[in-house]
């Protein structure tokens, strides 16, 4: 057993074992009429002062050290016989030692309890117990398993700067009053399944070494979360007032969440401070800082704002409203892969551009990549597998991320974001063209030689790629067969009538000669450059050219401007403000 605080307490303590060397001993508040705490009491006096207590009784046992027997025998004499739950009135247990498994499962409190600074050096159970008064746990210590499910608190209950070294669960608990957990530290997980805060105006900050859960959780009034944790689970929570969630370096699910009013989820940038006003320690929590939101499927985007997360994994199939979430400050997403790869006997590069997880997961089982165990990480040249990996019924196909790009396009672009809104869209163009349900064939072919051309409007070095071939192009056909032998001279003609009078003149050209002999000289070369720039601007040369040359200069001034254009498209695509 661990000594107890060095600090003397200010009840009158146990005499147990005081000596010159150590004048304190044991720091149990004396048992009323004795100079010794219940676990030094003689067996006599011992059970002649559990004989006289009675269910419902105020009950002072600070400092006192408890065995699971001690225990078990002070809880039996308080026991009510008709409802066999031990009933206690104002309880104090102030820095109180519970070795052995510390029970109090469906115990029922008619006044405050207070258990600031207790030690439980094993299991402990709160399970079902009732607090009809103040509960406080404050700076207390458990060591092994605690459980506080479907524990129900009608007054004010603080776990401030306690310490849970096994795993907790509050599941099915329920706080009336306002709670607070102010610097508690989780060393494994704690669980709030379908607990109920009906009052918790802040909660937090806690730093939690494993996963807080709050699946199916109800937070009744208007609250400020503020955890520092590996996972973050808030499936199916119910959120009937406003919240703001701060979290540090954990992964948050909110899948199926119920949000009846605004609630933001931000990567808070830097320690949270405890109450006393010193940053809480996060060495249990190794790796990166970023806040990742893993699903947001089923949930009312409408009144979700997502500010500084990293949304590479983040599952959006099946929310509503998606086109009013509100993204702010850092938004991560997955790129695709990078460096080149090899599709049938090409070789191919991918555009660099943000994706969903969803499209992530589909060219991965598409291209049938293998699976990769949880927590790996991923490897930039691949795409990311999904959790149901390789099944193509649990994958998302492209008509259903098509959706998912566009309602996030139209996010961006109410934001006055269109630049961050150029990758949804072309991720849209890209779920269409792969679509072969929703997307006729027509439309898909025209998407292809969209995406070919100019990357859907978006890749300016692309159209002007094909804007310099178009060029050259021309240039060489004009020079090989567009540009004539010689330019065609002007003739006069006419008749001189004899006796004088009006003299007529027919002026007329020479036909048009096909080149023959070198037809790639600087001369022609200045001529077919001329012919095509001023295709680029939709104008006519002026240059004599064969039939031949007439049609390219048609086709170049129908292509050529087309191209310039979506280069110019792209440009603006990404500096529009």
């Amino acid at each position: 057993m661990s000594t107890p605080s060095p600090s003397a307490p200010s009840w009158p303590h146990c005499a147990h074992g005081a000596h010159p060397a150590d004048p304190v001993g044991c720091h149990g508040i004396q048992v009323p009429g004795h100079t010794a705490c219940l676990a030094h009491l003689t067996d006599t006096d011992r059970d002649t002062y559990l004989s006289g207590l009675t269910p419902g009784a105020d009950i002072d046992h600070r400092g006192t050290p408890f065995t699971e027997d001690l225990l078990n025998h002070f809880l039996d004499a308080v026991r009510d016989p008709v409802s066999r739950r031990p009933h206690l009135g104002a309880a104090w247990f102030v820095e109180a030692q519970f070795s052995g498994d510390a029970w109090f499962g469906g115990a029922q409190f008619s006044g405050n309890a207070n258990f600031g600074k207790a030690r439980f050096f094993d299991d402990a159970g709160f399970a079902g117990a009732q607090f009809s008064g103040a509960a406080n746990f404050g700076e207390a210590q458990f060591s092994g398993i605690t459980g506080f499910g479907e524990a129900q608190f009608s007054g004010f209950a603080t776990f401030r700067e306690a310490r849970f070294s096994g795993i907790t669960w509050f599941d099915r608990a329920r706080f009336s009053s306002d709670v607070r957990f102010g610097g508690a530290r989780f060393s494994g997980d704690v669980w709030f399944d379908e607990a109920q805060f009906l009052a918790a105006s802040w909660w937090g900050p806690v730093v939690c070494g494993g996963t807080v859960g709050l699946s199916g959780a109800v937070f009744g009034a208007p609250v400020t979360l503020e955890v520092a944790a590996r996972q973050v689970r808030c499936t199916r929570t119910r959120w009937q007032s406003t919240a703001t969630v701060r979290v540090r370096r954990a992964s948050v699910d909110l899948g199926h969440a119920v949000l009846e009013a605004p609630v933001a989820v931000i990567a808070h940038p830097t320690l949270f401070i405890s109450p006393r006003r010193t940053p809480l320690d996060e060495s249990p929590l190794a790796g990166s800082g970023e806040v990742r939101v893993m699903s947001v499927q089923g949930v009312d985007a409408a009144h979700l704002v997502l500010t500084d997360t990293d949304l590479s994994d983040c599952l959006f199939s099946g929310a509503f409203h998606l086109d009013q979430l509100r993204l702010e400050g850092r938004t991560t997403l997955s790129s695709t892969p990078t460096g080149w790869h090899r599709k049938g006997i090409f070789p191919v590069r991918w555009t660099r551009r943000r994706t969903l997880a969803e499209e992530q997961h589909w060219r991965a089982q598409t291209v049938g990549q293998p699976s990769v165990f949880t927590g790996t990480p991923p490897e930039p040249r691949r795409w990311r597998t999904g959790p149901h990996h390789p099944d193509p019924a649990r994958t998302p196909d492209p008509d259903d991320i098509a959706p998912l790009y566009r309602q996030l396009r139209k996010a961006f672009e109410d934001g006055k974001n269109e630049p961050g809104a150029a990758d949804f869209y072309y991720g849209e163009c890209e779920m269409r063209r792969h679509d072969r349900t929703g997307t006729p064939k027509a439309e898909r072919r025209l998407l292809w030689a969209y995406w070919l051309l100019s990357g859907y409007g978006l890749r300016a070095g692309r159209a002007l790629g094909w804007l310099a071939a178009a060029m050259l192009a021309t240039i060489v056909l004009l020079m090989a067969s567009g540009l004539p032998m010689s330019s065609p001279k002007q003739e006069a003609t006419g008749t001189v009538p004899a006796g004088g009078g009006t003299v007529t003149f027919i002026i007329d050209k020479q036909d048009v000669k096909n080149p023959t002999g070198d037809r790639f000289t600087s001369k022609r070369f200045d001529k077919a450059l001329n012919v095509t720039l001023n295709s680029v601007v939709f104008r006519s040369s002026g240059q004599d050219l064969t039939t031949t040359g007439t049609y390219i200069e048609m086709t170049s001034r129908l292509l050529e401007p087309a191209l310039l254009a979506l280069a110019v498209l792209a440009i603006r695509g990404r500096i529009k403000r």
